[in-house]
């Protein structure tokens, strides 16, 4: 009796902690779409000042290249790692539009990038969604944590009944 109160309780916590992952991918998923509007904003301003110079954004981003100043090369490196940024991110923002419910969870841990994780992770806080994501990982949480209580206790609970058949033998 104990031993199924406590593989219910234990499984519960596991449904709970395991809702917490499609709570991640959510809030992740708006840090992501946060990030790419200001990089996106970010290239876009590049991008008008290099059409104020009547250039496309390769060329302006090679004109500051080559120049001699190291501040205008720094600029070209940190604008060029800003680019490839965005494309990573929309790719992945793509990822999780085509994706599935719970093939979502699947589209992050693939491809997630790590400063936004980062960020996301740092400011995570736990909530019960009610998504179908949740809901099937809270089921499978719910299941492994009952089942690992009651494997971890049946070497017990075997040991607890020969002792009991033993006393009234």
């Amino acid at each position: 009796m104990i031993t199924r109160r406590l593989a219910v309780a234990i499984g519960l916590l596991f449904a709970v902690v395991g809702a917490q992952w499609p709570e991640f991918a959510q809030q992740y998923r708006q840090r992501l779409g946060g990030a790419l509007d200001e990089l996106n904003r970010m290239i876009a301003e590049f991008d008008a000042e290099a059409q104020r110079q009547s250039l496309t954004r390769e060329q302006g981003l090679s004109r500051l290249e080559r120049n001699d100043d190291p501040l205008a090369r720094e600029r070209a490196e940190a604008m060029t790692e800003e680019v490839d940024r965005a494309e990573r991110l929309s790719r992945q923002k793509q990822a999780f539009a085509e994706a599935g419910p719970v093939t979502r969870l699947v589209a992050l841990i693939e491809n997630f990038d790590p400063a936004t994780m980062a960020q996301a992770w740092r400011d995570f806080e736990p909530a019960l969604p009610v998504t179908t994501e949740a809901f099937v990982i809270g089921a499978a949480g719910l299941v492994v944590g009952w089942s690992l209580t009651h494997l971890v206790a049946w070497p017990i609970r075997k040991r607890w009944r020969g002792r009991r058949g033993r006393r009234v033998a």
